[in-house]
């Protein structure tokens, strides 16, 4: 996403429920944004603050914005913010909370292993992987940054992390991995694949916030265009 010179950016999740939400979201506090007509444009509009630019991006980028400076305001989940930025990172500010979008980060493991309750257990389990098995535990995740940093508070330390770019649910069934670290809202799907959370596996309970980006550029006219936003969000 380009940044035009001068212009405040509001950037909004680009399609499905998140999409939905975020939109209905914004209107209750007086934000009205509006998609383009042309379904494939990126860019839209706001009835109440004309001069601010609204993208339409995926939630995944809206985190890589707004902690990269291209983006002042964003609609996007915690576990994104938390997973593309570093441990305490002051470059995102949480606004305000939406109370959609919940779900959570766990550290999942297969049924039958019945004596892993925690991720004690699990550090016990790595040496026994190690040296009945000659390999390292295979963690399967797409939150690598939050996989590293939740094992190491816990000491574990003999593992493998496996990018995940499918169903991450599905890998030890597979036999790609031993055990995942996913996102979960129900916990159905971890059922229906045998697995279950750890007693101590919650790494962060995320929802969708408003985040503004402390390192985007300012200028006079973006300040007060983003008091007001502050503002309605604050109603």
């Amino acid at each position: 996403m380009t940044m035009t010179a001068g212009k405040l950016v509001l950037a909004v999740p680009s399609k499905g429920r998140l999409m939905e939400d975020s939109v209905a979201a914004l209107g209750a506090c007086g934000i009205t944004v509006r998609k383009p007509a042309n379904a494939r444009g990126y860019r839209g509009t706001c009835d109440e603050l004309p001069d601010i630019e609204v993208a339409f991006v995926s939630a995944s980028e809206i985190a890589r914005h707004l902690l990269n400076g291209q983006a002042h305001f964003g609609i996007t989940g915690e576990d994104l913010v938390r997973e593309y930025g570093t441990e305490g990172d002051s470059r995102v500010i949480s606004v305000r909370a939406l109370g959609f979008g919940h779900a959570d980060v766990v550290v999942a493991v297969p049924d039958f292993w019945i004596d892993i309750a925690t991720m004690a257990d699990l550090d016990r389990l790595a040496d026994v992987f190690r040296t009945q098995r000659g390999h390292p535990l295979r963690v399967a995740t797409k939150y690598l940054n939050l996989t590293r940093r939740y094992f190491a508070q816990h000491g574990v330390a003999d593992y493998r992390l496996v990018e995940s770019t499918g169903a991450t649910e599905g890998t030890p069934a597979a036999g790609t991995a031993d055990l995942i670290v996913d996102i979960t809202s129900s916990g159905e799907t971890l059922r229906a694949n045998a697995l279950r959370i750890l007693g101590d596996g919650v790494i962060l309970k995320s929802q969708a916030h408003v985040f503004r980006s402390a390192s985007a550029p300012v200028s006079p006219d973006v300040n007060r265009w983003a008091a007001q936003i502050v503002e309605r969000l604050s109603r």
